[in-house]
């Protein structure tokens, strides 16, 4: 929940402007870049990023019900209508802040499928749960339940960000060791419900604390695909240097 109308065009034009300059390959087909606005920005950020190679939009978040009466909420119909083609689910804040558990947020990711957004699901434990060394526990849980109720073909649609909640916003960043440690485990986990094939061409991120400092020795992990960057995002020259970093 950060900048105001302006200062969001005027990041999205930067940023825009820095691509055009110094353009990033596509990975696999798929965008490099995806920008996650908030709702009453994604098509004024859509208009101006729409005709820069490798660059998307997607929104934050979306209701778990198709459409209706929910005062304030935002349907998967209506960010894809305004140009998202991504939407997180299940951010730690959204987790903490509002109770959604992994069960609403598998309801999410159909209604994202359904409308033609890539979900990008994150998940991730708290501090406690990391020094009580649940955490592979706790992303398997999560992954499971929100994940594995898909066929093969729709798995393939996914992006998952792993995203340790002790680390985001906080200063403290997962060592690349523990990044590549939790993104290998959660890959082997992907294999043994869809195979090594589907596991290997899904894309795991990093997110929490990443920054223009840290980026590229987290990327160099062979099982970090790219990061879900925060704050760091903000400043268009630094947000550059982390997606330039992989």
């Amino acid at each position: 929940m950060n900048l105001n109308n302006e200062g969001s065009q005027n990041l999205a034009k930067e940023i825009a402007r820095l691509l055009t300059t110094n353009p990033l390959p596509k990975l696999n087909g798929m965008p490099s870049v995806v920008l996650f606005p908030p709702f009453v920005y994604i098509h004024n950020v859509y208009s101006i990023i729409r005709e820069v190679e490798g660059i998307a939009v997607g929104s934050q978040n979306i209701n778990q019900n198709e459409k209706g009466a929910y005062t304030g909420e935002v349907s998967a119909e209506m960010v894809q209508s305004c140009g998202a083609s991504y939407t997180l689910i299940g951010h730690s804040e959204r987790r903490l802040y509002f109770g959604e558990d992994d069960k609403l947020l598998a309801g999410k990711i159909s209604l994202a499928l359904k409308n033609n957004l890539v979900p990008m699901y994150c998940c991730g434990e708290v501090l406690s749960e990391r020094q009580d060394n649940k955490h592979f526990d706790v992303v398997k849980n999560q992954v499971e339940t929100a994940l594995f109720w898909m066929d093969k073909s729709q798995f393939e649609k996914v992006v998952i960000a792993y995203e340790p909640v002790w680390a985001i916003g906080t200063g403290m960043t997962a060592t690349p060791r523990q990044a590549q440690e939790m993104h290998s485990w959660i890959r082997q986990l992907i294999g043994s419900k869809y195979g090594m094939d589907v596991a290997n061409n899904t894309s795991i991120l990093y997110g929490g604390s990443c920054n223009g400092q840290n980026a590229a020795e987290i990327f160099k992990q062979p099982d970090v695909d790219g990061g879900l960057i925060g704050g760091a995002s903000l400043k268009a020259d630094e947000f550059y240097t982390i997606i330039s970093s992989f």
